[in-house]
């Protein structure tokens, strides 16, 4: 079994507090590049995107990093977003050759069950580091749901309930009972 699991979905959908709850609850957990490019970019008194291929780029320097440094260790890690991720990016900006998608594709697989968190109109909120609106949030949903099941993936929708229900249910998901 592949260790590393990929919880995805449109932004606001609550990926980054049912990974906190996680790592509460012991598991590895990798935060999502994007909020922390972001915060770094605002800090620095810059808009908080570059032009999107830039920005894509980056992340996916950084899923890369946080992927390898995950394969130091045995056990489960939850990733908030993956390297397939930034590579959809990528490809809707046709900033990098389908081929070189599919090698990146291949180099870092994920467990074969990716957690897709749906839009929840009543938590999305747009704050300093989500600028999208809800409608664009549906799209990347829906997009992501596409993109991970184009690679072969099996895309499992995660409930909107509470988040300790919605923990039980990846836990279960996984295998690994609450």
């Amino acid at each position: 079994m592949n260790p590393r699991f990929v919880i995805t979905g449109g932004p606001g959908g609550g990926k980054t507090t049912l990974l906190e709850t996680l790592a509460e609850r012991g598991y590895r957990v990798a935060p999502e590049a994007a909020r922390r490019i972001i915060r770094e970019r605002l800090s620095a008194g810059l808009p908080p995107r570059p032009e999107p291929a830039s920005f894509a780029r980056e992340i996916l320097d950084s899923d890369i990093q946080q992927y390898r440094a995950a394969t130091d260790h045995d056990g489960i890690t939850f990733f908030d977003r993956g390297v397939l991720d930034a590579l959809y990016m990528l490809d809707l900006e046709s900033a990098l050759p389908r081929d070189e998608i599919a090698s990146l594709v291949q180099a870092f697989p994920y467990n074969d069950t990716v957690l897709l968190l749906p839009p929840w109109e009543a938590i999305y909120a747009m704050d300093s580091e989500r600028d999208q609106t809800f409608e664009e949030s549906v799209a990347v949903f829906e997009g992501m749901r596409r993109w991970y099941s184009r690679w072969g993936y099996e895309t499992v929708e995660v409930p909107r309930a509470g988040v300790e229900a919605r923990v039980s249910f990846i836990l279960e998901q996984i295998g690994r009972y609450p």
